[in-house]
């Protein structure tokens, strides 16, 4: 879990930094705004940290071979979701990067629309978080 939603918030925000680099061209005033939207896709890397101190009370040798793939699922369920969730918050956050260097107002606009992709990772990371608390 904690590798794959690594991977994913890293090309999240590489995606997002891409854009606000070619953005900076044209609009060097909003660049506070492109630093928040380039760090938004980065929330699923720490989901995915989180993840594992919720299940580490579990990882004990006397572990069952039922609470190992209850891990095991619940590693890569959350794992899975924030890699792809934070790939694709970062396509919503160029975008809206974009649309701000061409002198468009919608840093807003690009805030709401980048938490549904995120709203994925939060719903898999309280997934992760019960079957914690069932297997436990």
């Amino acid at each position: 879990m904690i590798g794959l939603a690594g991977i994913g918030s890293a090309y999240g925000v590489t995606i997002a930094g891409n854009a606000a680099l070619g953005a900076l061209k044209k609009n060097e005033e909003a660049f506070g705004n492109y630093i928040v939207l380039c760090a938004l896709p980065g929330t699923q890397g720490l989901y995915g940290f989180m993840g594992y101190f919720i299940l580490q009370g579990v990882l004990t040798p006397e572990i069952s071979w039922l609470q190992a793939g209850a891990v095991f699922g619940a590693g890569l369920a959350l794992g899975f979701v924030a890699l792809l969730s934070a790939i694709r918050q970062g396509q919503v956050c160029a975008n809206g990067i974009a649309a701000i260097g061409s002198g468009y107002n919608v840093f807003g606009n690009t805030m709401i629309l980048a938490v549904f992709p995120e709203l994925y990772a939060i719903i898999a990371f309280a997934a992760t978080f019960l079957i914690s608390t069932a297997i436990l």
